[in-house]
C-alpha cells in the first residue's frame, strides 16, 4: 500500500511516494531544479501564482512515476504540506481571483498592527495567541481595502495546501491548525474569532468547512486521476502547513519536543501543551497537527525569513559557478568569525522576531584586501546561525528549553559547518534525520486514512543518523559582536 506526499514549497514542489509497510520513499522528485520566482510588484511585496504550484506538482509527480519503482495504481491516500500563511482566493466556480499573497509579503503589517491595538493587545494574545500582524487575516483585509472588486467576487479563502486539495478533489476544506496560522481562530472559544471577523468586516461564509487535519478532505476526481495516472477516488487525508508538517515528519508531537528547518526560511518549532504566547508576538503559537480541545498541542514557532533565501542570493551574486556543496566546502576554509565580516540575514520581508521591522540584509566590515568568497560564504552561515540564536533566546525566555533539537539533513543542514555552528551558537545538540516534508506528508496521509493506528506506528522506523553536540564556546564572542550590530541597526 502506497502513500503520496506533496510539499508545496516557496522554491519548488516536492513529491514522494512512500511504502506504508516500510515508511520509506520509493521515489521522490522536485520541480523545478532552480528556485521558483517570487513576484515583487512593490518593495516588501511577495506573490506567487497558485497555478504555478499546480503545474509544478504535476511535473514532479510524473518525474516520480518515470522512475518505475512502483505502480501508481497502488497509491491509497494523499497528504499535502504547504508554505504557511499564504492567501488564495477563489470565486464560486473555483477560479483563482489573484496571485497568492505569500508568507514573506509585508504589505499588511500596518493593518495587522492597527487591529492588534483596536481589538486589544491582551485579548489578541490570550485568545488568538498572536498579534494579527502580517498573517493571512491581515492580508485578506488588505485585499478588502485595496482591491474591493476582487474582494466582492470571493467565494472561499484558502491557504496554499487547500488550493492543491481543491484542484485534486473539487472540495474546499480547512482545519483548526490552518485557521490558527491565519490568525482567524480563537483558542478560548474554540471557534473562528468573532472579534477578527467583526473588526475586519469579513463574512463567515468565506471560510471553508472545518475538518480535522487527519481526516478526509475529499477524494480524487476522475478527470484529474486520469491526468495524473492515478486511480479515481483516492482520499486526501492530511493537510498541514510546512512547519507543523516538518515537526510531524521528525516525530515531534509531544510537549517539550523541538524541530528545526533551514530552507527558504529558518524555523525552530517546539510543541507545548499550554496556551502560551510571547508578549511582543515575536514568536508565534498555532494549533499543532494533533491539536484537540481536550488535549492541547500547540506549535511555538520562531521564523527567520532570510535563511536559504539569503544563501540562494549569495550563490547567484558571489557564487556564480559554485554548487551549494562547493560553497559549503569553501566556507570551511575561512576562520571562525570570518575575519570580522558580519552578515545580518534580514532581507526577505518583515521579521516577526524583530517586531515586524524590515531592516534589510547587511554585509558589514568588508575588507577589500582580505575577504574572499570563502569569507562571504562562512559569514552568511554564521549570520544565519546567530539569527537562530537570537530567536532561540526569545523562545527560552518564554519557557521553551529543549535538551535536543531534531532536524532533517537537508538545505543548510547539509553543511557540516552550518550544523556545528548552529549547535555551538544555541548550545543545544542536534539530531539529524534523513527525512523531508513530502515524506512526512505521505505518512500523515497514512495516519489520516487509518492505515496507521497512530503517529507512533507511522514513524516507528525513523532513526537519527547523527547527533551533533556543542564542541566549543568560541562562537559566543562572535555572536555577541553580531548582536551588537543587530541592535544598532534596530535603533537606526
Amino acid at each position: 500500500m502506497l502513500l503520496l506526499g506533496i510539499d508545496i514549497g516557496t522554491s519548488s514542489v516536492k513529491v514522494s511516494v512512500v511504502d506504508a509497510a516500510t515508511q520509506k520513499a520509493l521515489a521522490s522528485a522536485q520541480y523545478p531544479d532552480e528556485e521558483s520566482p517570487i513576484k515583487a510588484l512593490h518593495p516588501g511585496w511577495a506573490e506567487q501564482s497558485p497555478s504555478m504550484w499546480w503545474e509544478q506538482f504535476q511535473k514532479a509527480l510524473w518525474l516520480c512515476h518515470a522512475r518505475g519503482e512502483y505502480n501508481p495504481q497502488d497509491i491509497a491516500a494523499i497528504g499535502i504540506a504547504y508554505q504557511m500563511h499564504g492567501l488564495v482566493l477563489v470565486d464560486k466556480d473555483q477560479n483563482v481571483l489573484r496571485d497568492s499573497i505569500i508568507w514573506c509579503d509585508s504589505r499588511a503589517v500596518e493593518i495587522g498592527d492597527k487591529a492588534f491595538a483596536a481589538i486589544g493587545e491582551e485579548f489578541c494574545l490570550s485568545h488568538l495567541l498572536n498579534s494579527p500582524g502580517n498573517f493571512t487575516a491581515s492580508k485578506l483585509a488588505w485585499v478588502k481595502e485595496n482591491e474591493p472588486e476582487t474582494y466582492t467576487k470571493i467565494d472561499k479563502i484558502m491557504l496554499p495546501g487547500d488550493y492543491i486539495a481543491m484542484k485534486l478533489t473539487g472540495e474546499i476544506t480547512t482545519s483548526v491548525s490552518a485557521l490558527s496560522e491565519g490568525v482567524f481562530f480563537d483558542f478560548k472559544t474554540n471557534s473562528i474569532s468573532k472579534e477578527i471577523v467583526e473588526y475586519f468586516g469579513f463574512d463567515e461564509a468565506l471560510f471553508p468547512v472545518i475538518n480535522p487535519v487527519f481526516s478526509s478532505h475529499g477524494t480524487l476526481q476522475a478527470s484529474i486521476a486520469t491526468k495524473l495516472g492515478l486511480k479515481t477516488s483516492i482520499p486526501v487525508t492530511y493537510k498541514s502547513g510546512d512547519q507543523p508538517n516538518n515537526a510531524l515528519s521528525l516525530n515531534v508531537l509531544n510537549p517539550g519536543e523541538v524541530a528545526a528547518t533551514a530552507g527558504t526560511s529558518g524555523v525552530i518549532y517546539g510543541v507545548s501543551d499550554q496556551l502560551a504566547y510571547d508578549q511582543q508576538s515575536r514568536i508565534n503559537t498555532f494549533a499543532h497537527v494533533n491539536y484537540a480541545d481536550e488535549q492541547k498541542r500547540l506549535g511555538v514557532l520562531l521564523c527567520i525569513n532570510g535563511t536559504g533565501s539569503l544563501y540562494r542570493w549569495v550563490k547567484n551574486t558571489f557564487g556564480t559557478g559554485y554548487s551549494y556543496n562547493q560553497m559549503n566546502a569553501e566556507a570551511e576554509k575561512a576562520p571562525l568569525g570570518s575575519e570580522g565580516l558580519q552578515v545580518l540575514p534580514f532581507g526577505n520581508g518583515a521579521e516577526r522576531m524583530l517586531n515586524n521591522k524590515q531592516i534589510g540584509a547587511h554585509f558589514q566590515h568588508i575588507d577589500l584586501n582580505l575577504h574572499t568568497p570563502a569569507h562571504i560564504f562562512r559569514a552568511v552561515q554564521e549570520g544565519i546561525a546567530s539569527s537562530f540564536r537570537y530567536g532561540f533566546d526569545i523562545m527560552r525566555s518564554n519557557g521553551m528549553n529543549p535538551t535536543v533539537i531534531r532536524a532533517g539533513k537537508s538545505n543548510l543542514f547539509l553543511s557540516d559547518l552550518f550544523t556545528q555552528t548552529f549547535v555551538n551558537a544555541t548550545g543545544v545538540p542536534v539530531e539529524l534525520y534523513n527525512n523531508d516534508g513530502s515524506v512526512g506528508a505521505a505518512l500523515g496521509a497514512g495516519i489520516g486514512a487509518g492505515i496507521f493506528k497512530s503517529a507512533t506506528e507511522a514513524f516507528s522506523n525513523i532513526q537519527a543518523i547523527k547527533l551533533i553536540e556543542p564542541t566549543t564556546d568560541a562562537f559566543e564572542p562572535v555572536y555577541q559582536d553580531w548582536k551588537l550590530l543587530l541592535e544598532a541597526k534596530l535603533k537606526a
